[in-house]
């Protein structure tokens, strides 16, 4: 994975959303990540799910771009 990108995966699970964040920022902008991702998540009425997030160094659009993309995919959407 190349430096500022980011993978992300989503698995179902029976409770609350969870976000499992490594990142090489995370000192300084884990909690931004995570409250951007649930902020996501929330918008696009999403629940149930438990997002796993690889970050290296992603912009804020390049986080919202990869959960829109993953979560339309998981969808059967036309980015399937």
């Amino acid at each position: 994975m190349e430096s500022s990108d980011v993978y992300m995966e989503l698995e179902p699970i029976a409770g609350e959303n969870e976000i499992v964040l490594q990142s090489v920022v995370e000192r300084q902008f884990g909690d931004s990540i995570r409250a951007l991702l649930s902020e996501t998540l929330k918008e696009e009425g999403i629940s149930n799910v438990k997002l796993n997030v690889v970050d290296r160094g992603a912009l804020e659009c390049t986080l919202r771009a990869r959960l829109e993309v993953l979560l339309s995919r998981s969808r059967g959407g036309e980015n399937a």
